[in-house]
């Protein structure tokens, strides 16, 4: 039986620690980047669309911070990554205080490199890890969202109001959490990748990885699972506010939400290795469909509760599968290309649903209720594709299915 190395346990912790610091400041936007967005923008159809930048700034950050890391380190890329929150988070008060939607946007899209960089933290986890302990790590680097889930909406709560502009406070709290988080990363050991020799093979092309049937799916389960739970989590504050509720509920919807998504993280890893990558990545596309019926059923406080719990579920089942299918289908050298290829289309894909959340929720109805049944009824057409594709893998020769 093989033995987790010394090293990689030391990097999950510094991980761990940095999902729970840094990690807290995507729930702490997530909860009033809408709100705020609602505030400022001059159409209510345009609320979202804060997040939808944040998002958009991680899609198109993703490859250059891959390259980046390839080429300079994690630890580098990452120190990257909390500057762009940093100054994200200062850009977006110079918004709020000027009431300037244009700059509040500037700075969530600024805030997209640090998303982006929280991103490659589970491919961190498996750089020093054993194909045993591979799993394992990435489920508990994403268990540190449990802390972040309670930091985040609680720094909500203390700072929303903390100033005569409402959220200014918070986006001050921002800057503070990605300064002293990027502090963890001075405790990070994971080498270099080394310079590649003049004759070193240089792996499969994009386009020959993403033919590969089991990259393509996992791509495929990565993308449906993170879209959907952002889909569905942009527009729930709006929802929640818009149906009689307070902020404060929201706050602890967001709360419940983000527990969910990692609470599961400490036996998913275990999970997998028992049954199997992909019926845990089929079983999380299952509770994310579940998600969407108890939404579409009412819209007392409980449901909400409830559905936003079963999306967190859904998402660390098929996420975590998705990534620990697609860490085990690629060589070492062809890594930095892989990666951020597959962050490239998971995020392109989070910012198209997190764009139509804004427009769903908005403008597809006369009331908050109308909105979100468009919300939850949109998530259909990519419950299929990610049912399909599972299906399809399941069907193909043992040996595609296992490449």
């Amino acid at each position: 039986m093989s033995t987790v190395l010394p090293r990689a346990q030391r990097n999950v912790i510094v991980l761990v620690a940095a999902q729970a610091l840094l990690g807290a400041q995507m729930p702490m936007i997530f909860t009033i980047g809408g709100l705020a967005g609602q505030s400022l923008a001059s159409n209510v159809c345009f609320a979202t669309l804060p997040i939808s930048l944040i998002v958009l700034g991680s899609m198109l950050s993703a490859t250059p911070l891959s390259w980046f890391m390839q080429r300079f380190g994690r630890r580098a890329g990452f120190f990257v990554g909390a500057m762009g929150g940093a100054l994200g988070g200062a850009v977006g008060a110079v918004g709020l205080y000027l009431a300037s939607f244009p700059i509040f946007l500037l700075g969530s899209f600024m805030t997209g490199i640090y998303m982006s960089a929280q991103g490659f933290y589970r491919f961190a986890a498996a750089d020093t890890a054993d194909e045993s302990f591979r799993p394992k790590a990435i489920s508990y680097v994403l268990a540190g969202g449990l802390a972040s889930a309670i930091i985040g909406p609680q720094l909500v709560k203390l700072t929303a109001d903390a100033y005569v502009i409402p959220f200014l406070g918070t986006y001050a709290a921002v800057i503070g959490v990605n300064l002293v988080g990027a502090l963890l990363f001075l405790f990070l050991d994971i080498p270099k990748p080394p310079v590649p020799a003049h004759d070193a093979p240089t792996g499969r092309s994009r386009r020959e990885l993403l033919a590969t049937p089991r990259i393509a799916v996992a791509v495929i389960c990565a993308m449906v699972s993170y879209a959907l739970m952002n889909l569905v989590m942009t527009s729930t504050p709006l929802a929640v506010v818009g149906c009689g509720y307070q902020t404060g509920d929201a706050a602890d919807v967001v709360t419940a939400h983000v527990l969910a998504m990692f609470a599961p993280s400490f036996f998913t890893g275990h999970l997998i290795a028992r049954f199997g990558v992909e019926r845990i990545v089929g079983l999380g596309m299952l509770i994310l469909a579940g998600a969407g019926v108890v939404a579409l059923s009412g819209v007392a406080l409980e449901n909400f509760f409830v559905a936003l719990v079963l999306l967190g579920l859904g998402w660390n089942f098929g996420f975590i599968g998705a990534t620990t299918m697609l860490a085990g289908a690629h060589a070492p050298h062809e890594r930095g290309r892989m990666q951020g290829l597959n962050d490239l289309i998971v995020f392109g894909g989070v910012t198209v649903a997190s764009l139509a959340s804004g427009g769903l929720m908005n403008c597809s109805g006369g009331s908050a209720e109308q909105g979100w049944v468009a919300v939850n009824l949109a998530m259909l057409p990519l419950l299929a594709l990610a049912g399909g594709s599972l299906i399809w893998l399941a069907l193909r020769p043992r040996e595609e299915r296992t490449a």
